[in-house]
């Protein structure tokens, strides 16, 4: 194969002019695009790989009028086959889209600069929206998986065989062409690839999993999204008004990045904004702590000495300018430091070099690009409030492509990866680094639909990520004690609860508990069903949200339960009141009707009313109702108190 690639070419292909590439480009879109999204690194994740191949195939055209003909481009001859279009112009195209496919997955230089194919494309653009092709089955995972093990040009000589150039010898040439060292290793490669055959009529390649032009759309994160352009706003406006009343001081603090002019030069001021005098804690200094939280971790990462870095993030944070994105948790201050603040991390994560800083009350991560760019950088604030043992036990350092790094605590002796939707599957282990950093792991914050869902044990802690710097605590069990979802029962609640996070991204959740408050045996002999109750309790001690949920047997370990109930900026289901009542209405196997309730903590008795009447002493409740029924429930409890019914 090496002969073939070093053999002589073929006459120079005839000149094609801007007009013939378009007509080939515009009548074979869908083709072109389906290869270069075959051919581009997996690891950009399905939105952006899609972004970036139309983005391709677009630029794909001469940038002359007058005529292309590359030289160094050796385009095989036509096939007159389905194929393999008669058409040079169509050639030139697919010529050009595998060349930038290519070279968006090769490495630029020692550090690893952004590809082409890594940076957001300038067209096409898609806001507010994430798209991806539509899901196909079992075989064509396979494939995909397959696909995503070999090499660029592995890859890329597979896609070309099984689509366009069934003659081996068309496909070395079109590889060396691009830049392809050795082009018969990556035959070699794609032999390798042991697949599911497909149909009989067409290669699994050409199913609508690989197709990037027949696509799904789900939102990103529509709260983070609106904070962040909030804060924006607010940021450049304050900046304008500034801007309007004071000068740029001279001399000062050297270069600050992507800080706006500072507006003070007072004591305090410059104190906080001294890297020299940023607060460290000793190594161990968390072993001898009281209570074992943010200020008893050490400071780690391999930038911690650099004190240019630092004084960057103090700047941007006390002064940050319009090119700053912000965001935070509701109901946290962005404001700067009142004092020198606490340095936790100082290093490199994927593409961003990171600073996180603590103040005592809030956590706040500045990242710039790692290539040096400092002209723009990005400011995350959240609350954290007295955070203990648990609340401290990890904070995210990065997020690249919906996938999330986590800086752990240095008491965390273990880590591993959880599927809450798998009660029965068993954790696998996570690496971390010498400076407490995680591998990266799949995170469920962006997720537009629910078949798994991540969560991390750390030492004897549950925490997940809901789109925040401090990942969110799961516990289980009584609101007045409750305990790390830990166990067999703990854990196969927590698969009927766990795609109701998604009602709670955003909000600054400290913890989340999972109350299995009652099991209620069903009339007729029909198995018995369970009642939770899910608290959602936040940093900032309001907004609390709470739903009471009801699953039927016979449903599968991971089903969620149905949500029959549910409150905001409410005691209900907390420590402080730890009663609950709900109630579903339920079909039986024989077809008839009822209204159910369940109250949890000291009910003592249960009473229905409007579309159907009851009254049972203890905390169920299973009376006759017809379909629709509205029926309104209230409980008494051993106090003598009244409960009513969560809706």
């Amino acid at each position: 194969m090496q002969q073939q690639a070093t053999a002589a070419r073929p006459p120079a292909p005839p000149t094609v002019d801007v007009e013939q590439a378009e007509a080939a480009l515009i009548e074979h879109y869908p083709r072109l695009v389906r290869l270069a999204y075959l051919v581009l690194p997996p690891s950009l994740g399905r939105n952006r790989r899609v972004l970036t191949a139309h983005a391709l195939v677009q630029r794909a055209l001469p940038r002359g009028r007058a005529g292309a003909r590359d030289e160094e481009t050796v385009l095989p001859g036509p096939r007159g086959t389905r194929r393999s279009p008669e058409d040079p112009g169509y050639a030139y195209v697919r010529q050009r889209v595998l060349d930038s496919a290519l070279a968006a997955a090769r490495p630029r230089g020692r550090f690893r600069l952004p590809r082409p194919g890594q940076l957001p494309p300038l067209l096409p653009q898609v806001w507010g929206l994430r798209l991806f092709p539509r899901s196909g089955g079992a075989d064509e995972l396979v494939l995909d998986q397959a696909l995503a093990a070999l090499s660029a040009p592995g890859r890329a000589a597979y896609v070309l065989r099984a689509l366009e150039l069934p003659d081996e010898d068309d496909v070395v040439r079109m590889l060396a062409a691009a830049g392809v060292m050795e082009p018969g290793a990556a035959l070699a490669e794609a032999d390798g690839v042991r697949i599911p055959p497909g149909s009989r009529d067409a290669s699994l390649l050409e199913s609508v999993e690989f197709d990037p032009c027949s696509l799904q759309a789900r939102p990103t994160d529509l709260m983070r999204r609106r904070q962040h352009t909030r804060a924006a706003l607010a940021a450049a406006a304050a900046v304008v008004v500034c801007g309007t009343l004071i000068a740029l001081p001279d001399g000062g603090w050297g270069p600050d990045g992507a800080a706006a002019p500072p507006y003070a030069q007072n004591t305090a001021a410059a104190q906080a904004l001294d890297p020299a005098r940023l607060v460290t804690a000793a190594p161990t200094a968390w072993k001898s702590a009281d209570r074992p939280g943010f200020a008893s971790w050490p400071a780690r990462g391999g930038r911690t000495g650099d004190k240019e870095l630092l004084r960057r993030a103090l700047a941007v944070w006390a002064r940050p300018g319009p090119s700053v994105q912000i965001t935070a948790t509701p109901g946290t201050a962005t404001g700067p430091a009142a004092g020198p603040p606490q340095l936790l991390y100082a290093g490199e994560v994927d593409a961003a070099t990171v600073v996180l800083l603590h103040d005592g009350l809030r956590v706040v991560r500045y990242a710039e690009s790692k290539d040096g760019d400092t002209g723009a950088a990005a400011l995350d604030f959240a609350r954290a409030d007295a955070a203990d043992t648990a609340g401290a036990a990890a904070l995210v350092v990065g997020r690249t492509d919906g996938n999330v790094r986590y800086l752990t605590a240095p008491w965390i002796a273990d880590a591993a990866v959880r599927d809450l939707l798998a009660p029965g599957a068993a954790d696998e282990p996570l690496r971390r680094g010498a400076d407490g950093v995680t591998d990266s792991v799949r995170s469920p914050a962006g997720a537009g639909d629910c078949h798994t869902w991540t969560a991390l044990r750390l030492g004897e802690h549950l925490v997940t990520d809901l789109g925040e710097l401090l990942p969110t605590r799961l516990t289980a069990g009584s609101p007045t004690a409750p305990h790390d979802a830990t166990g067999a029962k703990d854990r196969a609640a927590w698969a009927h609860t766990a795609c109701r996070l998604t009602t709670v991204r955003g909000q600054g959740v400290r913890s989340v508990n999972s109350w299995q408050f009652a099991t209620q045996t069903l009339p007729g002999a029909a198995g018995s069903a369970e009642w939770f109750c899910t608290r959602a309790e936040t940093w900032r001690g309001a907004g609390s949200r709470v739903l009471a949920q009801f699953l039927a047997p016979g449903g599968r370990a991971g089903a969620p339960a149905a949500v029959v109930g549910r409150a905001e900026s409410t005691l209900t289901c907390g420590a402080r009141e730890p009663h609950v009542l709900a109630g579903a209405l339920w079909k039986s196997p024989g077809g008839t009707w009822y209204a159910l309730a369940a109250g949890g903590g000291d009910v003592v008795s249960v009473t229905a009313a409007g579309g159907a009447h009851g009254s049972e002493r203890g905390p169920l409740l299973a009376v006759p109702a017809h379909q629709g029924a509205q029926v309104e429930l209230t409980a008494r409890l051993e106090n003598g108190g009244k409960l009513e019914q969560l809706r």
